[in-house]
């Protein structure tokens, strides 16, 4: 009976996504399966397309099936569980097949399709001397030339009536050829043939042929350097078919090179000891309920599970272990591998494309046992799965923001359900949702109450600043604040501030007129940027001179407001003249393993204070920071959207907990202008408790996660009014189709509003919210909504995010 093939196709439109049907020519029969990509015809006009094998199946019938053209793998790229995690994208994060694909398979290994030319039919008489031309370049071609050879050859000649012309007479056929986006890194490699026997050999020779015959097969580059020949020796020995040269793959390496192993763990506090003791039993039940790891800062939670790690690997299972940013990995590798060796792989986006796939074919092959990466590594190709380790698991970049919309957590849960693997959530301040299924008994909760060793919770100070006045020369620093930093670099000690905006001045306004300087494709305010003297967007990334003159009225008072971490650097160099200040934000990290170089340069006490966003607050271990001062406090209290405090509290607790992590008991600052307000007062305390009970009692009041889930489908399109008009029509529509055939579904339905910023990148944007619950039938409700959107709106895409917030 014939076999069918059930194909996604790359480049298909949401609405016309979906499985089709391909005939498995005999030929290809056993070549191709479930995992593998091919090439298969496509549309009216049989255009050859990459797709993915989904299932393979037989039929009674193929006479109206297309046949599969060629296969482009020797091996599936996805396992079982792999075109598992295919359908669950697909399902989802309502993204198409290939969207998905493209988080499971690592971008150097796509395809790249280029059109070819070869010879065709036998050429005619009475052709012109260009069509000659054409034919006897391609004769003397040992392989189809590319439309860029022959344009570079004959004078861009695939745009002539004479080159359409041999096509259309079959004398020169066109083609596609595929190829691997990102080749791989290979090297010639020297053996012995099978059948070596004794020969007349020179000196030379002969101990080129002895090394062999030690070494089995060497690179030609070792050949050479131990044995002290030219590679004409080798050469001279090939062609005589003494020596064999061969291909092989050499994985490149983000981190090569030796790294000092730990001798001897640190040993555990009797805490410590009993939070390692149950969760190893946890990870050894066949089918264990995720774990909570909730301790305070500084209490030692990455050596319990670094402990768990090894008690897991030892016992012949693999381990995934999820960093919230680029900038924690640079410690966090450092301890892996010093811990476990090369046996650690690393995945992030800063690695380069062929270091990312090669990283990936070793996990595949079973050369690491332990990967280390940010939010996507999730779908690392690990085939024995023991423990899924998610470090600061409230963090919202384990979300993901474009599509597939996925959160690593749920990715997680589903790997750990299949593998029979232990989920462990570690942080000093849970997301809502974590503590509230901990407290529910639906995850494992295990608490560290006590920091490690002799650190000690450091003091914390909150600073009114609105009785500053004009205390301090500088409107950024409190006077308290400069004179413990003062103090800091008198006794040799390091200090860390935190300011979330980056840049010189937030705000450049024309004091005449009031005009502010706006991104032209964003409806934000730009940012002076003093590094390069330019304003850009932090949204788009689009950049233009600083003004000289108002561009409204041209007037000359044009004035800078708001600091950033490039002001600050240069006021705090003007106040300590000899301190060593280092900046830490995405300008200054924009260079590979930047992260790694700068935190170990302040770790070496190169630097006294280092200033930065975000990305210095949380998951660093300097023993030598003793003073952390906030600057800016109320910025993210106000955010507008339901997670503000809870986002606002772990900031506050995480940049805190950075000092005092050594033998010297910590001081922190909290600047701000509402030092009333329970958030400043709880994070000040590190009183996760009290602050999880106050707010969970607001969001179950209020019917926010994790009492529902907050979905959010979201539209864009270049003219404002369209979008308003189609997203209205959208709810207009989902209320009709809700209530005839799912008139049993809990959903709320608020707005639609204009986003937060309503344009970016010169596109507008609105929003919908639906208070559901990711069901089934809401999944389909809102799929079959998709498929009718696009089929009646061409102007305005639409996108469904099921974590929204």
């Amino acid at each position: 009976m014939p076999r069918i093939c059930k194909i996604a196709v790359e480049n298909a439109a949401y609405a016309f996504d979906k499985l089709y049907s391909y005939l498995l020519p005999e030929e290809l029969d056993g070549l191709v399966a479930p995992g593998c990509r091919v090439t298969v015809p496509f549309g009216g006009g049989n255009r050859a397309r990459t797709g993915i094998v989904v299932e393979l199946g037989e039929a009674e019938s193929t006479e109206k099936l297309k046949p599969v053209t060629a296969a482009l793998d020797a091996s599936p790229l996805l396992d079982d569980e792999g075109l598992a995690l295919l359908r669950y994208l697909k399902e989802q994060t309502f993204c198409t097949w290939f969207d998905a694909l493209r988080l499971l398979i690592p971008a150097g290994i796509g395809v790249v399709r280029s059109t070819v030319y070869s010879l065709g039919g036998e050429p005619k008489e009475g052709m012109t001397p260009l069509q000659e031309e054409i034919v006897a370049f391609l004769r003397g071609k040992k392989r189809p030339a590319t439309r860029e050879e022959l344009d570079h050859q004959l004078n861009d000649c695939t745009g002539s009536k004479d080159f359409a012309a041999l096509l259309a007479a079959g004398i020169v056929v066109r083609g596609e050829k595929s190829k691997q986006r990102i080749q791989d890194d290979k090297v010639i490699m020297v053996r012995l043939p099978d059948d070596h026997g004794p020969a007349r050999l020179t000196p030379k020779q002969r101990m080129v042929v002895a090394f062999l015959e030690e070494n089995e097969a060497v690179s030609l580059k070792e050949l050479c350097y131990y044995t002290g020949v030219t590679r004409a020796v080798a050469d001279g020995l090939e062609r005589k078919g003494l020596v064999e040269y061969f291909e092989a793959v050499r994985l490149r390496s983000p981190f090569a090179g030796e790294v000092e192993r730990e001798t001897t763990p640190p040993a555990l506090s009797t805490e410590q000891e009993a939070a390692f003791g149950q969760l190893a039993r946890f990870a050894g039940e066949e089918k264990p309920a995720p774990a909570l790891l909730y301790g305070v800062t500084g209490s030692g939670k990455t050596q319990v599970f670094m402990k768990l790690i090894e008690h897991v690997t030892v016992g012949g299972r693999d381990v995934l272990v999820l960093v919230p940013e680029i900038s924690l990995t640079a410690q966090a590798v450092d301890g892996f591998r010093r811990r476990f060796g090369d046996m650690v792989a690393v995945l992030h986006s800063a690695l380069s494309l062929g270091e990312r796939m090669d990283e990936w074919k070793r996990i595949r092959q079973g050369g690491a046992r332990v990967v280390v990466g940010t939010r996507s590594a999730v779908f690392a190709p690990l085939h024995n799965i023991g423990l899924i380790v998610i470090d600061e698991e409230q963090e919202h970049t384990y979300q993901s923001d474009k599509s597939p919309r996925f959160h690593a957590r749920d990715v997680a849960l589903r790997r750990c359900a299949h593998h029979g693997a232990l989920l462990l959530l570690a942080s000093a301040t849970p997301s809502l949702e974590s503590f509230y299924l901990a407290k529910q008994g639906r995850y494992r909760l295990v608490t560290l109450e006590e920091r490690f060793g002799a650190a000690e919770l450091p003091d914390v100070y909150v600073v009114d600043m609105r009785e500053q006045g004009n205390v301090s020369a500088n409107p950024a620093f409190s006077q308290r604040l400069l004179e413990e930093m003062r103090y800091n670099l008198e006794h040799g000690e390091q200090s860390i501030l935190l300011l979330n905006r980056r840049g010189y001045s937030t705000v450049i306004k024309c004091s005449a007129c009031g005009t502010v300087a706006e991104c032209e494709s964003c409806s934000v305010a730009m940012t002076f940027h003093a590094a390069n003297d330019m304003l850009m967007c932090h949204y788009c990334g689009h950049s233009r001179p600083r003004p000289r003159t108002c561009e409204h009225c041209g007037s000359e008072l044009i004035r800078y407001a708001g600091s950033g971490t490039q002001k600050l650097e240069e006021e705090l160099g003007v106040l300590f003249p000899d301190a060593r200040i280092l900046r830490v934000d995405m300008d200054t990290t924009m260079a590979k393993f930047s992260h790694e170089r700068l935190f170990a340069a302040f770790a070496a006490h190169e630097y006294d204070i280092m200033i930065g966003t975000q990305m210095v607050a949380k998951g660093l271990n300097f023993s030598r920071v003793t003073l952390v001062g906030v600057l800016s406090a109320d910025q993210a209290l106000y955010a507008g959207d339901f997670r503000s405090y809870e986002r606002s509290f772990s900031l506050l607790t995480q940049v805190v907990g950075r000092c005092g992590r050594g033998d010297r008991r910590g001081r922190a600052f909290i600047q701000t202008f509402s030092p009333e307000h329970p958030v400043i007062q709880l994070s000040s305390h590190q009183d996760y408790p009290a602050f999880y009970t106050q707010e969970i009692q607001s969001r179950k009041l209020h019917l926010y996660p994790p009492f529902c889930v907050m979905a959010g489908v979201g539209f864009v399109g270049e003219n404002v009014e369209e979008v308003r008009r189609q997203s209205q029509a959208f709810l207009v529509k989902f209320r009709e189709l809700a209530s005839a055939e799912y008139p049993g579904l809990p959903i709320r339905a608020l707005g639609p509003v204009p986003s937060e910023v309503l344009k970016v990148a010169g596109k507008y944007r609105y929003k919908l919210l639906l208070k559901c619950r990711n069901t089934a039938d809401t999944r389909q409700l809102l799929a079959r909504m998709l498929e009718w959107f696009y089929g009646q709106c061409k102007t305005v895409s639409v996108y469904i995010d099921m974590h929204e917030g």
